[in-house]
């Protein structure tokens, strides 16, 4: 059924008993601030820097359509990405998730597109469950496949599988055919293992986990050495943030910093969306409204991130203990926010410190992202074309499942939420 129009009124009237603080000016002004007195750099209440720019502080704009005509700074490039099956519980206790990850070429290379990488994960409180955890090739040689075994974590159990099913998969991959890359490889998401490195921030359990058990040590160890790998090839490699959902800066200011106004953002793409966006406050029949300016994509400087998920990897922590060959700082998170207007979207791009710190390398890639971001009006079409290759679509999902139930001979424990979801699909 849908909304009957006085349903509808009366919903809508619920904003008006809403007050949600400060005027949109003022909360623009607050960015102002926040941009001008608090990021070069920003401290934490300890001192520790959380961010800090790698050259000078400034936002800077680039014409959509320049852009766009400019001549590639690289000749190729490569995608990376992977996809799951999202975790799957069975009536026998098994929790499994399964992740496929495929890497693609510009221009196209059908015998890589046709390689995966597939990690299955499962858990189980029966104490009996046994793997098989060899690396198996399949697909005439062509592909490979290992099956994982997570340890008690019945309030985790999901998460865990899940992370370490996606990141596997995707590290062992790029691992694998890092020697394919001849100029640029692009990373569908951030270039370390965020999800499992926000466990330590999330419950006391999870933090022990990432500690005592060599799994999640070694899913870092791989993207560690994957960075070492491409410093030694000098081959550059960057990572597209679609969604960044970061909160180093909002939560230094409101819990580290003496500020009179607090952070109202609900996150750093938020604080960034503010600063980078364009435009005027025009009259009109309502009133004045803010009006957009969509010709140019804007974006920052390059900055260091050593605050949040990004700490792990800073040149003063530890990396959950995992060795690092070379100078500290080389592996530490650098980024930039870039924002296209023509869809009011903020993007992320990180790479590591070792691919930035060269200021003529540091604006190639700059230019490199924007031009990918302007053509591809979104997300560079090398990672959407990744992304395709990883996908694992509802319907083989429902099939894979209904094989794994033949194959425990048991069946998967639904809930209503699954027959729900799946009469509206």
């Amino acid at each position: 059924m849908t909304l009957d129009p006085v349903h509808f009124d009366g919903i809508t009237r619920l904003a008006r008993r809403i007050d949600h603080g400060a005027d949109e000016r003022d909360r623009r002004e607050f960015a102002e601030t926040v941009w001008a007195e608090f990021l070069d750099p920003l401290r934490g209440r300890d001192g520790r820097v959380v961010l800090e720019p790698i050259d000078e502080q400034a936002r800077r704009l680039v014409d959509c359509e320049a852009v766009a005509l400019r001549e590639p700074e690289f000749p190729t490039e490569h995608g990376l990405d992977a996809g799951t099956i999202n975790p799957t519980t069975f009536k026998n206790g098994l929790v499994l998730d399964i992740a496929q990850a495929a890497m693609s070429a510009t221009p196209t290379d059908l015998d890589l597109h046709r390689s995966r990488t597939v990690v299955a994960t499962v858990h189980s409180n029966d104490e009996t469950m046994t793997v098989d955890d060899e690396w198996r090739k399949f697909d005439g040689g062509e592909s490979r496949s290992r099956v994982v075994k997570v340890p008690p974590l019945p309030r985790f159990a999901e998460g865990v599988v899940h992370a370490l099913a996606l990141y596997l998969a995707e590290s062992e991959h790029a691992r694998e055919h890092a020697e394919s890359v001849d100029d640029l490889l692009v990373l569908d998401g951030p270039i370390y293992p965020r999800g499992l490195l926000r466990w330590a921030d999330q419950h006391p359990d999870l933090a022990d986990f990432l500690l005592e058990d060599p799994r999640p040590a070694t899913v870092l160890e791989n993207y560690v050495r994957l960075v070492e790998t491409f410093v030694e090839r000098d081959r550059p490699l960057v990572g597209f943030v679609k969604n960044p959902a970061t909160r180093a800066i909002t939560r230094t200011l409101k819990r580290d910093r003496e500020i009179d106004v607090s952070a109202p953002w609900n996150d750093d793409a938020a604080l960034f969306t503010r600063l980078l966006e364009r435009g005027e406050y025009v009259d009109d029949v309502d009133g004045t409204r803010w009006e957009r300016d969509t010709s140019a994509l804007s974006y920052t400087n390059w900055f260091h991130s050593r605050g949040g998920v990004d700490r792990p990897l800073s040149a003063d922590s530890d990396a959950l203990g995992v060795d690092r060959r070379l100078s500290l700082e080389a592996y530490e998170v650098t980024f930039f926010v870039v924002y296209d207007p023509r869809d009011d979207l903020l993007y992320r791009i990180e790479a590591p410190y070792a691919f930035t710190k060269d200021p003529d390398r540091r604006e190639r890639l700059t230019m490199q992202l924007l031009q990918d971001v302007a053509v591809a009006h979104g997300p560079p079409t090398i990672i959407e074309k990744a992304d395709e290759l990883a996908r694992i679509d509802r319907s083989e999902k429902r099939s894979l499942r209904e094989s794994f139930e033949d194959e425990f001979e048991t069946s998967e424990d639904r809930k209503y939420d699954d027959l729900r979801w799946e009469a509206i699909d």
